[in-house]
């Protein structure tokens, strides 16, 4: 199968390729031709690129790599993915307090020529960030004037090990073009595009959807066939063993059902309905766990509004499927037509319950143990749905209907 990018630009095959494909596109070029390239893409993608490579080859692209670039890339493999220090800039105006302001305005012009400046960031001698100070108001500061007399101090800042989430959360009403980035000792390592850090927000919601059925996040549409298969099938494989405990929970009431053929009819609809249910309140949760909205005390809340609004969309909806029972069954069994109704009313309301509370406790219980919460969580959530809904409407009616 050819590969759809193949008759694009170098820099355009990059960006639509995962990093692992991308790294062997750029595997046997020259090390100052990689770096070239790799400077030109979004730098949380460079990282990523960058880290496929092994480490003697990674460290020639680094050193082929202009100034500005090199502390970058270095540092930025110290955190851990998802971190605001992934996507790491070196700070390209850095600068005492006791500077003037025609000295400082002098230094950058050779620095504007080769990166944007925003804002100066002051520093005492250990690069404690003291304060900044925005390029507009260094044009029209007195060029006698101190960097520490005119800096707004104690800015802003964010941590280089901060999860992008947390970061997110914390910009999200600030709106700045760049933000400081400190270690814990409130020294200056770097800075961070708030461009950037939506951009990468943008692809992680993007991939949450594809995420919750088993497609890994790095896949890209122009990922390879054989790694995208790498990436889906064993996912498809957990999801066939779920779809065999499902049948079996079947199985053993196929007595009942071949007694009364009716119910299985409705066996999709005890499934469909709780599922959907359940995909609803985990869209819901997700969405709060990315925004930072579900704390413990949220936990319990939430947990509790599920279920009630399970339980309400099950009976109303169990309603209308019992009387829809009721008038299929009483063409085929009169004597039994309420009692299949009730069958129906209960297994959904129930089932709808448990769906409400599963779609909250699986990313939860997915996050406690160190997961992404969306992965593959629907897979899971679909098994425990199917297992309960189609297993309490069979067992209700082998009781009831003995």
């Amino acid at each position: 199968m050819t590969d759809i990018t193949q008759n694009l630009p170098m820099l355009d095959r990059l960006r639509a390729l995962d990093e692992v494909s991308a790294a062997k596109l750029l595997a046997g070029h020259d090390p100052a031709q990689i770096a070239e390239w790799l400077g030109q893409l979004p730098h949380g993608q460079a990282v990523e690129i960058l880290e496929e490579f092994e480490r003697p080859q990674r460290q020639r692209i680094v050193d082929a790599a202009p100034p500005e670039k090199e502390v970058l890339w270095l540092v930025s493999h110290d955190f851990p993915e998802g971190s605001v220090g992934r996507m790491l800039e070196s700070a390209p105006a850095v600068f005492l307090p006791e500077m003037s302001v025609a000295d400082v305005i002098a230094a950058l012009r050779e620095v504007v020529q080769r990166r944007t400046v925003v804002y100066v960031f002051v520093v005492d001698s250990e690069r404690h960030l003291l304060g900044v100070v925005a390029f507009r108001e260094l044009v029209f500061a007195a060029a006698d004037q101190r960097l520490g007399d005119i800096m707004l101090a104690d800015p802003f800042m964010l941590g280089p090990e901060q999860p992008l989430e947390e970061a997110m959360r914390e910009v999200v009403t600030r709106h700045y073009p760049v933000y400081p980035v400190c270690d814990q000792r409130g020294r200056l390592i770097g800075e961070v595009r708030g461009q950037t850090l939506f951009q990468q927000q943008a692809f992680e919601i993007s991939a949450q959807a594809g995420t919750m059925v088993g497609v890994e996040k790095e896949e890209r549409l122009a990922t390879p066939w054989t790694r995208s298969f790498r990436f889906r099938h064993p996912w498809l494989q957990i999801n066939l063993l779920s779809v065999f405990v499902s049948a079996a929970v079947v199985g053993l009431f196929q007595d009942v059902i071949d007694r009364v053929v009716v119910l299985a009819m409705f066996l999709p609809v005890m499934a469909g309905q709780s599922g959907n249910l359940g995909s609803q309140t985990m869209a819901v949760t997700l969405r709060g766990m990315t925004l930072g909205e579900v704390d413990d005390h949220t936990k319990q809340w939430l947990v509790s509004k599920e279920a009630w609004m399970g339980l309400l969309n099950g009976l109303i909806t169990g309603a209308v499927a019992a009387i829809a029972m009721y008038f299929i069954a009483r063409e085929q069994m009169p004597d039994q037509a309420l009692t299949l109704a009730l069958i129906t009313l209960s297994a959904l309301g129930l089932s709808c319950v448990l769906s409400g509370v599963a779609g909250v406790l699986i990313p939860l219980i997915l996050k406690r143990f160190g997961f992404d919460p969306a992965t593959a969580s629907t897979i899971f959530l679909t098994t425990l749905t199917d297992v309960f809904s189609m297993g309490s409407f069979l067992g209700l009616a082998a009781w009831l209907l003995a």
